[in-house]
């Protein structure tokens, strides 16, 4: 059994998980789990930099994560960045402010890695090996791998839910409300090229089963759901059908900010972001024809904990 700390920074939250890790039993022990949206991608798509304000939210929610690392005692720990830090011209910056807070350097990882990650979190305790399609819808990027007992093909592409709202619905600061017919026909645009992309080296349509992973998704299951508040316990593992996937996405981009903002699972840090996060899984959907997503709250922060223990690989 081995204690590990696994810190996931990605475009729009930060995330850390602590746990105990036994690799012959396949089993992660969860100690603590939280996550904070700090928006460092903010303006990242229009500027090619990380913005000090955004910099210093996130430093904010490092001394939190520190102090919780250092209580439980985690023997390993290890700090993972993805697509904006990936992105920005400063990102030196950044890693100084992690080593200091936290005494270890953040891995600037690729897009192939981020998707191995993310696979590795998603399907280890799944049973059985069926082909599967696993998407990870962040922020910045959304990573497609497809597998069965190991990786096959995978492929990152930018296009995220906060990256979309940025380049199309925020004009001088103000973020539509809600999105025109025309900056929706733009998003679905991007996301129809993202997936021309990824099909290039990712077969979208041969897997039997989609499991869909981050904000975006969990967001939209648990609206599904009709939960009263977020409960990640009825929301793993959930089977969301298409029809559902669609309804509610036409919801959320027919919805003012104010009648986001009202449904009782939406974490603030989503509001502006849930309806281009909603629309890409619905075009994931559409493309590959499935009739459901299995929702997974095991992402690529489990898979960074089991990458801290060398006899799980």
């Amino acid at each position: 059994m081995t204690r590990v700390a696994a810190i996931d920074c990605g475009t729009n939250s930060i995330r850390l998980l602590v746990a105990d890790a036994a690799p012959e039993t396949g089993e992660l022990t969860e100690l603590d789990r939280r996550m904070t949206i700090v928006r460092l991608g903010q303006g990242v798509d229009r500027t090619g930099r990380l913005a000090p304000e955004a910099l210093e939210r996130t430093f904010a929610a490092c001394r939190e994560y520190a102090a919780v690392i250092k209580e439980h005692g985690a023997e390993r720990v290890r700090f993972v960045a993805t697509s904006a830090s990936r992105d920005a011209e400063n990102r030196d910056d950044f890693v100084r402010g992690v080593l200091d807070i936290l005494g270890v350097e953040p891995e600037v990882i690729t897009g192939d890695q981020e998707a191995a990650f993310s696979f590795t979190g998603a399907t280890k305790e799944l049973p059985g090996a069926d082909s599967r399609l696993v998407v990870d819808i962040g922020g910045g990027s959304t990573e497609f791998v497809v597998g069965d007992d190991r990786v096959r093909a995978a492929r990152s592409v930018d296009i995220g839910c906060v990256r979309l709202t940025e380049r199309h619905l925020v004009h001088d600061g103000v973020t539509a409300d809600p999105p025109t017919p025309g900056q929706i026909a733009a998003i679905r645009a991007d996301i129809e090229a993202a997936l021309d992309l990824a099909e290039e080296t990712v077969p979208l349509r041969e897997a039997r089963t989609l499991v869909g992973l981050a904000g975006s998704v969990t967001t939209v299951a648990a609206i599904v759901l009709g939960l009263d508040a977020y409960d990640s316990a009825a929301i793993h593992h959930s089977r969301i059908p298409y029809d559902r996937v669609a309804e509610t996405t036409t919801r959320l981009l027919t919805a003012t900010h104010t009648e986001r903002a009202a449904i009782p699972v939406m974490h603030p840090g989503r509001v502006d972001v849930i309806g281009a996060g909603s629309l890409i899984l619905l075009a994931i959907m559409e493309r590959t024809g499935a009739r459901e997503v299995v929702v997974s709250e095991h992402d690529i922060l489990d898979g960074i904990a089991w990458s801290c223990v060398p006899d799980a690989q």
